[in-house]
């Protein structure tokens, strides 16, 4: 049984190449997520009394970088901005080694001292501790680079690999249940249940639409259309679970429909950041880490193309004589 145990492993890490563009992109979304939220926002607003919470930013057992200050805002938006510099290195994919303990950390600081209310924030702290073992086993300078062939003659470097993958499956499951987890929490809500929910979130004051587009759509609202929208996201949420069991030929059309809800959510509700990081987590889920990202049409787009002079055939045999 162990051999065939040892067998299994050693073929699983042989055959995947987990450090692909595919998670680097997934990183950098990750990233700018958190790169937008502290620099569109002030100190005085991400550390601020709260309900329950007198202390700000909360400091009580935990090793936040907030906490490594003066408890006074001209240092806590010295060190705010210190981590946009440092995202802003993350987001570029050098040294994943190195970035991907700052991005964990930054993740983590902003979660447990900040007071934050869409939920992205925890998400991002999450996938970056769960990356730290893919991230901390890539050698590449840059997360954009094709990756090293695995040396299978190396113990050392199938083992890193197994342990990549092994990892990428825990990303998979974690996000999977994630979306479990939201839609049976829905279920316990009489709103959810009998279909009205996405009225009262959308007349939401502090995160619905704005005024003139709910006065818009409120017609449509208002109508039994209301109960398709509400109970729709509820079966969506289950299949994008479901998509854990499915095969791969067919992640990229949950990955299409994942992407057009929450980019929808972000246009309506104003969710910037959250969509951001459940866009890095959707790609981490259901995007095959073989299939790389082709991003030399967008080098070429921005890249000028070189001039080069161009010789007819008679005007080479005219130099020639």
């Amino acid at each position: 049984m162990f051999k065939k145990i040892n067998t299994f492993a050693y073929n699983l890490g042989i055959s995947n190449n987990p450090w692909t563009n595919v998670y680097g992109f997934a990183r950098t979304l990750l990233a700018l997520s958190l790169l937008l939220t502290l620099s569109l926002n002030n100190a005085e607003i991400l550390f601020r009394p709260a309900a329950g919470i007198t202390e700000f930013p909360s400091c009580g057992n935990n090793i936040s970088i907030f906490c490594l200050v003066p408890n006074e805002y001209v240092y806590l938006n010295i060190i705010r901005w210190i981590c946009v510099i440092l995202l802003l290195l993350v987001a570029s994919g050098w040294r994943p080694r190195i970035t991907g303990i700052i991005h964990w950390f930054i993740a983590y600081s902003l979660q447990v001292s900040a007071i934050t209310v869409d939920g992205g924030e925890q998400v991002n702290a999450v996938l970056a501790l769960l990356l730290l073992p893919i991230t901390l086993t890539d050698s590449r300078k840059w997360h954009w680079q094709s990756p090293n062939p695995i040396e299978v003659n190396s113990e050392k470097e199938i083992f890193k690999s197994i342990i990549a993958i092994v990892t990428l499956f825990v990303i998979r499951f974690q996000i999977a249940i994630l979306y479990l987890h939201s839609t049976i929490a829905k279920l316990f809500s009489a709103e959810w249940v009998d279909g009205t929910a996405v009225y009262y979130y959308l007349a939401d004051p502090m995160l619905g639409l704005p005024p003139l587009l709910f006065n818009l759509v409120k017609p449509i609202l208002s109508s039994p259309f209301v109960v398709v929208a509400t109970w729709g996201t509820l079966l969506l949420q289950i299949c994008l679970f479901g998509a854990l069991f499915a095969p791969k030929k067919y992640w990229n059309k949950f990955l299409l429909l994942a992407l057009v809800f929450h980019e929808s959510i972000a246009l309506m509700l104003g969710l910037i950041s959250f969509s951001i990081t459940m866009c890095g987590a959707l790609i981490l889920y259901l995007r095959p880490i073989e299939q790389e990202f082709n991003f030399s049409k967008i080098k070429g787009l921005i890249r000028p193309k070189n001039k080069s002079t161009n010789y007819t055939t008679s005007d080479k045999k005219t130099a020639v004589n």
